[in-house]
Formats: structure tokens, sequence, C-alpha cells
């Protein structure tokens, strides 16, 4: 099994917690971060920019995504031009759609030929990856999340998908196609088989790395260990009493 360290595509940790996010920035296989209001908001941050600026000293000097939140299209450009100022490491999210399922390609062509560097995010079919291909095609660098992950939820395999996401984005050198929403360590493998440029992935998720390579046997001792210790520390009891089966106890 390949080590994370000769692993092509790369990995970005998806998070908003500050000290999640520096721990995460003192490993040198994070590629970069990226941020969503949902992870925002769990994370307990009340100062959007504020926080943005915080993180942004803090890490100057590896791609970082900051969402817009707005609704309105001229709202939304708007607020990437104001992200976009935040610092020259800064992918600014743009949503595929607005929440009226109007098609935001139009404001990621403006976007990436007017300089912004854009990440279009919660992309799910190949039909939206082709048409922010032709958008992004000769603009700023830029990044297509296609959100496998939930692709997957759906019962659907993401992977033919993501393969072919890859051949639509082969021909536009500044656009890179990212793997979001994994649901498992195994995801980082697809996505390195498929051709992805990157890879998202929560610190849970990227906590597992230190497996990589672990011999099975010692995982499955471990593993029986685990339940043991814990039956114990919990005090579980099963008393000791005759039974005959088929029959009261005598």
């Amino acid at each position: 099994m390949q080590s994370a360290s000769d692993l092509r595509v790369k990995i970005f940790a998806d998070g908003a917690d500050k000290a999640g996010m520096l721990e995460m920035y003192k490993n040198p296989i994070i590629k970069g971060f990226t941020t969503n209001p949902t992870l925002v908001r769990k994370a307990g941050v009340r100062d959007y920019e504020a926080f943005a600026k915080d993180v942004l000293e803090a890490i100057p000097d590896r791609p970082i995504s900051f969402e817009v939140i707005a609704d309105d299209f001229s709202e939304m450009e708007e607020q990437a031009h104001i992200i976009g100022s935040w610092g020259r490491n800064v992918f600014v999210k743009i949503p595929i759609m607005n929440t009226e399922c109007a098609s935001s390609v139009e404001l990621v062509r403006r976007l990436a030929h007017d300089g912004i560097k854009v990440n279009v995010t919660a992309l799910m079919t190949l039909n939206q990856v082709d048409e922010v291909a032709q958008a992004l095609e000769g603009g700023a660098d830029a990044c297509v999340s296609v959100f496998a992950g939930r692709i997957a939820d759906t019962g659907r395999d993401p992977v033919p998908l993501m393969e072919q996401a890859v051949k639509i984005l082969r021909d536009i050198p500044n656009a890179e196609l990212i793997w979001a929403s994994p649901r498992e360590l195994l995801n980082i493998f697809h996505a390195e088989k498929v051709g992805c440029h990157i890879i998202t992935a929560t610190n849970d998720i990227l906590k597992k790395l230190t497996l990589l390579g672990k011999d099975l046997h010692d995982y499955s001792l471990e593993t029986v260990v685990m339940f043991y210790n814990d039956a114990i520390a919990s005090g579980f009891n099963i008393s000791h009493r005759a039974v005959a089966f088929g029959m009261s106890a005598i």
C-alpha cells in the first residue's frame, strides 16, 4: 500500500476549528484547507470575516477556501471580490446554484475572468462539471468540488462519475478537481486512482492516516482488547446461574 507521502492527489483538511486547522498545518502532507458555512457555524464562529482573517494570518502559504454567504448573484459577486482580497492564497467558494435552483455558472465565468480564484462547490452531476469547466477555461486558477461522498450516500458509486469528471477537466489546466465530502480514508486512494487533483477530508478521517498499512492481525487484537476493556470499565456483569436448555434450572 502507498504511503501518504507518495500520493499524487493533494490532501486538503476540511474544517473550521482553528485549533484543528493549525494541528493539520503542522503536517506537510496537508497541502491546503477548505471551509464552508456549516462547518464555520459548527465551530461556534460568530464573526465570519474576523475568523477568516485570523486563520489567514496563521496559515498564509497554503490555499484556503472561504464561501460566500449570499443567495443573490449580485451580492455573491460583491462578496467574492471582498473575500478574494483577504489573501493571495484564498479561493472563493461559489455554490453551483442558489437556493432557488438558478445556476451560478455565468457568475463563475465573470469571477474567473476577473482574476478571482474560485472554488465552485456542491457539484454532483457531470453536466454541472461540464458547464463549470467551460466557464473556467482561460480564467484564474480554480477548483471544482464534486461531492463524491454525498453521491455515495444515495447508493451510487461515485468512482465512475469522478473518472469522467477528470476527463472533462483534463483540457482546463487552470482548474483542479476536488473529491469532496469523503466518507472514509479509503476514498483518498479512490481519488488517487482516478486522477483527482485534490481530496478534502475532515480531521477525523485524516487522523486515520496513521493506520495506513497497519498489520490487520494486530488491528484485530487491538479491537478485541478495546471491547474487553470497555466491558470491564463499564462494570457489566453476567450472573452465574445454572440453566438447563429447554427446562427450568434445578
